[in-house]
Order: structure tokens, then C-alpha cells, then sequence
């Protein structure tokens, strides 16, 4: 994974001159001019571009006499409410939920051509109406909606306004279902408040997956009934030597719960048979001498190996995965695979063959790192490619083989994504080992031509890895977050037809007072025109 190396034509014209427009900082509203300050945000500059935007007619005004008009459905109603949660703080108005009546912000379930995720949001004088066939194509399109507002919506006291949502129609639906974050609370361990406000960051940009990486050489992060030492003990530090901790059975619910709320699924990942050491010092009989190794407070990788011929290591491995797979309702389990260089390849093609079943009989569909393409991915097995622009051309190939023959990729290429590498040779957080990776570099890639040989129907979609060697805090994760996290989302979201450095680093540049008013620090980027504060 990672380490020390190691719309069609007419809806692309009106994106393109709607881009344009908002670059030299003109929208025409079909109403009277406001005062420039006033002036509504033009759909065309929401983060993931949406796919169609049909700009015209005179904004809505959200007002003191605003409701938000909600379904029966509990589903539609919790989302009103979290949208009115979102808009009283910094409006003061009072925005009750309703069931009837007209005009306001209305969230409406129907049946329609939206997929899976997909919405529309229709905005004039009279109102706001946002319809989706699904509750999750609701709350993306709210994301839509907040992004249409001052970015002062975001604060958490009274501000002045007005608050004025742009005339228009957005259609919107993703490129790829899958569309992923990860995040590393084993070489330092984050709390659930830690964990539910990146989340909430995630959900901002219609990110749907969260991917934990809960096990690793530095630390165990999951309780687990049958081998309670592996977090009691296996937790009990991290690199560096700190306290680090663990989530207990309550703690990860509460994750997977919340994570729900925003529409995101849980994808945990236990790594083996390397990066196991903190399993291997907590158990001995893991280990093929029978000796427990010390626990490891360090940063070296592909030291540490499971003992591929032992039962008990099938035991282990079993009883892990039953009561993960029992504490997460979402549909994928992540065994990890990457970087066993201290496991043969023999052994390592016999561990993977004998563990893939398991995470079936459970109930759950196998992800592993692209080095399970080297092994024998069981079907519907998802491969997620870790590899860099200049990986040799045999592992590229091996991997496109894979596709080819049924193997879903998710792309995580670590010199464009991996959003624990350096911005540049003076960032003081991070690694560069697979280079530094500023924010142009980052968004400036297809996912669907990236790799040669895979056909576009193999790409299940992205996901920005964060792994956590030299992060401490939350404020940490943002700061290497934010902004290449917008861009990711935008390749796993938008058309690909949308993808145009110049127009998104106008877009981009726009998330900046959002992300002030939301406490969010982030990187200044020398490559995006920040307004100034």
C-alpha cells in the first residue's frame, strides 16, 4: 500500500462557459443585479461538479417564514433535520420541519432516473425542491444545496446573510459508486469524535466510503472476544510510543452508526499475514518459533508475518473476521496483503487462498491490496491499486490480467492520492516515498484511463488513502486532507468530461472560506487563487 520505497457535449459546453463566467466573477440570475457581495453562488461552482446545470430564473431566499418541507418517510425527515441543524446556527431562523404547505426547502422522494445516489435540485423564486429516489441521493443533493449558500451558512453563530440559493436546475449523479477515504488509526490512534468529524468533512463532498485500516504493526484498534489481549495489549501504544487505544465493540457501533447518518458505509480492514506485529506480540502461538516479539513503536515496514502453516493461525483469523463482520453491516471486509515481504510467495498465495472464504462465509466481499492479484482473487473480489505513475510494467500488467478476468479495482495510486504525502520537500507532516505530491498533481488523472490494459468496466472507483506515521491530530488530518480531498472526490463523483484543472482550481479556490468558517485547517496551495481572509 505504501511505504519506504515502497455529459455529454452540450452539458460540457454550458459547465465550461458557466466556469467561465464564475472565474471573472459574473452570473447573470435573470433578477435585478444584487449588491456584488450579495450576489448568489452560481451552481457551476459546487465541489464535485455536478452533472448538468441549467442556471436562470430569480434566487430563493431562505427567510425567517422558511420551513423545511420533509416526506412521511423517518429516512427524509432525519435529513430535513439535519439540514435544519446545519442552516439555524448561522441564520438564527427558526426553519421547522413540515409535512405540508408550499414553498421553502423541500426534500421529496420519487421515483425517477437518479440511480442509486443521484438527485436533482431545482431552485426559484418559489422555493427549493430537491428530489432523489433514494434517501442517499437526498443527502448528497443537501450537500449541493449548502455549497449554493454563503459559506458563512457553516458557522455556529448568527451571521448577517442574505441567504440566497441561485436559480436553476442541477441533475446530478456519480461516476463511480465507489467513492473512498481511508483512514490509519493504528500508527496513532483517533477517537470516535475524532473518527465523526472526519466524516462529516467526507460527507461534504459525497464521499460514501470510510475504510478504517484498524490493525497494523503499531497497533491492534478493535476489540476483539476470543483474543482480548489483541487490543488490551496489541493497542496499547503507537509509533513514537505513545499511549495509543482501541475501540471497543460500543465504540466501532457508534462509528458505523454515525458513519450511516451521513451515508457512508464502513469498510474495515484487518492487514495480514505482514503488518501483524502488534498480533504477533500479543499472541505467541501466531508466531511460527512460538517466541512473542516486542511491540513496535517504529515506522520500518514488511518485517512481520503471520505463520502461514500454523492452524491456529486459521483460528486466529476466523474468530477476527466473525466478529468484525458481525459489527458492520456494510458489505466489504478489507484483509489487507500489501508489503509481506517477510512471507514467501508460495505461502503468501496459500494464506490468501485459505483466508477468502472466510470473509464469504461471513457474509462480506474481499478487498484486498492490488498485491492479492498475484495470489488468486475469489470472485467478486475487489483489488485496491496502491501502485505509482512509474510501478513496473510486469505489476501493472498482472493487475490488468486480474481486471480482465472479473477482479473490480479501486484506485488509490500513491503519488496522486495518498493524502499522507508531502505537497512539497518543505511540508512538515507527512512522507515523500513516492514523491510530493502538490494539489494540481493530485486532481490532474483519469481514473478511467489510468491503467493500461483494464477495462473501464473493472473500475469500481477511488479512494484517497491517510495513513497516520506522522499525524497526531485531527487538525493534522486536515491539514493534509484538505484540499486534495475535494479533488478526489470530484474524479470519484463527477463526469469525466468535468475534469479540467483550470475551471476546478476556481471551484477549489471557493471551498477556501467554507473550510475557515468550518474550522477546517488546510494547506494554501500556491497552484489555487485563495481569496484573501
Amino acid at each position: 500500500m505504501r511505504r519506504n520505497r515502497g455529459t455529454t457535449p452540450r452539458t460540457t459546453r454550458i459547465l465550461g462557459s458557466l466556469l467561465l463566467l464564475a472565474a471573472v466573477g459574473v452570473f447573470t440570475s435573470g433578477a435585478a443585479p444584487a449588491a456584488r457581495a450579495a450576489a448568489p453562488i452560481p451552481p457551476d461552482r459546487v465541489v464535485p461538479a455536478p452533472a448538468s446545470v441549467k442556471p436562470g430564473g430569480t434566487p430563493y431566499r431562505i427567510t425567517r417564514a422558511t420551513s423545511v418541507r420533509v416526506d412521511g418517510s423517518a429516512a427524509v425527515r432525519r435529513i430535513g433535520a439535519y439540514l435544519a441543524g446545519i442552516l439555524r446556527p448561522s441564520t438564527g431562523y427558526p426553519l421547522p420541519l413540515t409535512d405540508h404547505g408550499t414553498g421553502g426547502i423541500r426534500l421529496h422522494l420519487e421515483q425517477g432516473d437518479f440511480g442509486a445516489e443521484g438527485y436533482r435540485l431545482h431552485s426559484s423564486a418559489g422555493g427549493v425542491t430537491l428530489t432523489a429516489a433514494t434517501p442517499a441521493g437526498l443527502f448528497h443533493g443537501v450537500q449541493t444545496l449548502r455549497q449554493l449558500l454563503p459559506a458563512a451558512v457553516e458557522n455556529k453563530t448568527v451571521q448577517p446573510g442574505p441567504w440566497q440559493i441561485a436559480g436553476g436546475t442541477v441533475e446530478d449523479r456519480p461516476r463511480y459508486a465507489y467513492r473512498g477515504a481511508m483512514l490509519d488509526v493504528s500508527r496513532h490512534f483517533f477517537t470516535v469524535a475524532e473518527v465523526k468529524r472526519y466524516i462529516d468533512q467526507l460527507a461534504l463532498y459525497k464521499i460514501n466510503e470510510l475504510h478504517l485500516h484498524l490493525s497494523d504493526d503499531q497497533g491492534w484498534r478493535i476489540a476483539i472476544d476470543s483474543w482480548p489481549r489483541l487490543a488490551a495489549y496489541g493497542g496499547s501504544t503507537q509509533v513514537g510510543g505513545g499511549a495509543g487505544g482501541s475501540y471497543s465493540k460500543a465504540d466501532y457501533r457508534e462509528i458505523v452508526r454515525y458513519a450511516a447518518s451521513r451515508y457512508l458505509e464502513v469498510v474495515p480492514e484487518i492487514d495480514m499475514p505482514g503488518h501483524t506485529n502488534a498480533a504477533l506480540a500479543s499472541y505467541a502461538e501466531l508466531n511460527c518459533d512460538g517466541v512473542a516479539p516486542p511491540l513496535y513503536t517504529g515506522t520500518k515496514v514488511g518485517f512481520s508475518s503471520l505463520c502461514v502453516p500454523k492452524q491456529v493461525t486459521y483460528d486466529f483469523v476466523d474468530d477476527v473476521i466473525r466478529e468484525l463482520a458481525a459489527l458492520t453491516p456494510g458489505r466489504y471486509l478489507h484483509i489487507g496483503g500489501d508489503e509481506a515481504h517477510s512471507t514467501s510467495h508460495a505461502d503468501y498465495v496459500a494464506f490468501m487462498d485459505r483466508v477468502q472464504p472466510v470473509v464469504a462465509r461471513y457474509g462480506k466481499t474481499v478487498i484486498g491490496w492490488h498485491q492479492l492479484t498475484g495470489a488468486h482473487p475469489v470472485e467478486g473480489a475487489l483489488a485496491q491499486y496502491w501502485g505509482l505513475d512509474d510501478t513496473s510494467a510486469a505489476e501493472k500488467a498482472k493487475v490488468a490480467e486480474a481486471a480482465r478476468h472479473g477482479t473490480g479495482l479501486i484506485l488509490s495510486p500513491a503519488d496522486r492520492i495518498y493524502l499522507d504525502m508531502k505537497y512539497t520537500e518543505d511540508t512538515e507532516l507527512g512522507l515523500d516515498w513516492a514523491g510530493v505530491v502538490e494539489v494540481k498533481r493530485a486532481y490532474d488523472w483519469d481514473p478511467g484511463a489510468y491503467l493500461a490494459g483494464v477495462p473501464a468496466s473493472a473500475i469500481r472507483g477511488v479512494e484517497a488513502p491517510m495513513w497516520s506515521e506522522t499525524l497526531k491530530t485531527p487538525a493534522d488530518i486536515e491539514y493534509m486532507a484538505f484540499p486534495r480531498l475535494a479533488g478526489a472526490a470530484e474524479l470519484g463523483w463527477s463526469p469525466a468530461a468535468a475534469h479540467d484543472w483550470n475551471t476546478y482550481k476556481v471551484r477549489l479556490a471557493a471551498q477556501g472560506p467554507r473550510w475557515d468558517a468550518l474550522g477546517i485547517r488546510y494547506y494554501r496551495s500556491p497552484q489555487v487563487s485563495w481569496p484573501k481572509s
